[in-house]
């Protein structure tokens, strides 16, 4: 793992080069597709925020807006990496043919373009935080470390589904009804309190609930993280991490033959 990880060091820029290339070829250079890229999340939230308002019956204010664009755009940045990093590999397949390199550069480089997209989502929320009034503390300050565990995760998952995918081809099919399902079971379009007690376990089973959660609690609410919460963030990013760096690397050698 040493030498490898030494290799990885080295060529870093590779990987930040594909990831600014990947960003322009999604009009991020263009100032339209700097606007769609904030547009498309707002959007989609204002979309469920109807949606919620309506079931509620009215019951959702500017605090409940801010919570859910929030929480859509953390969840995002996760979605987003899953899916991108399932197509990396097998979409560099000339690369990974006819270039010798650590593979694991197309999984990161992946993830630094969701992070590209991720960063203007922030601005759009911090205005939406100022107009509903919410609190503004040292409570903020969690984010940064919260934000930074769903990063891992998001890296972690990136390198599981980029693996998959060269052996299970139809697996980048089957994500978008998952990462749905997985967005109803994030405390995204509710807050994590309204969970029914017998349905708590999804606050250990669902690997970004504790996550998402926080980062409500430390943002909208001005709250302390609570310190169960962060443990189970702490350990799900951990072990995602591990695994899914492991399973990459161990792997990587077939990817070649398989793609």
């Amino acid at each position: 793992m040493g030498p490898y990880l030494r290799e990885l060091w080295t060529r870093r820029q590779f990987a930040y080069a594909l990831a600014r290339a990947n960003l322009r070829a999604q009009h991020f250079n263009t100032a339209l597709g700097q606007l769609w890229l904030v547009l498309n999340p707002v959007l989609l939230g204002l979309v469920y925020f109807i949606l919620v308002y309506i079931i509620g019956r009215g019951n959702r204010g500017m605090d409940f807006l801010a919570h859910l664009m929030l929480g859509l755009f953390a969840f995002r940045l996760v979605s987003t990496s899953f899916a991108q990093g399932a197509s990396s590999v097998v979409g560099g397949g000339r690369l990974i043919l006819n270039t010798a390199f650590p593979r694991s550069l197309l999984p990161l480089s992946s993830m630094l373009t969701c992070i590209g997209r991720f960063l203007p989502t922030l601005l759009v929320y911090a205005v939406l935080h100022g107009l509903a009034g919410l609190p503004v503390g040292w409570q903020l300050l969690w984010a940064v470390p919260v934000l930074l565990l769903l990063t891992i995760f998001a890296t972690g998952a990136a390198m599981l589904a980029a693996t998959a995918q060269v052996y299970f081809r139809d697996f980048s099919n089957f994500l978008p009804y998952f990462t749905r399902i997985w967005l109803y079971l994030t405390p995204v379009l509710y807050y994590a309190d309204e969970v029914p007690e017998k349905l708590k376990s999804l606050a250990v089973i669902n690997p970004v609930f504790s996550l998402i959660a926080t980062l409500s609690d430390v943002v909208n609410q001005g709250q302390s993280p609570r310190a169960s919460y962060m443990l189970w963030g702490v350990g799900w990013a951990t072990v995602t991490l591990l695994v899914g760096s492991l399973l990459f690397i161990s792997r990587e050698r077939e990817f070649a033959v398989r793609i």
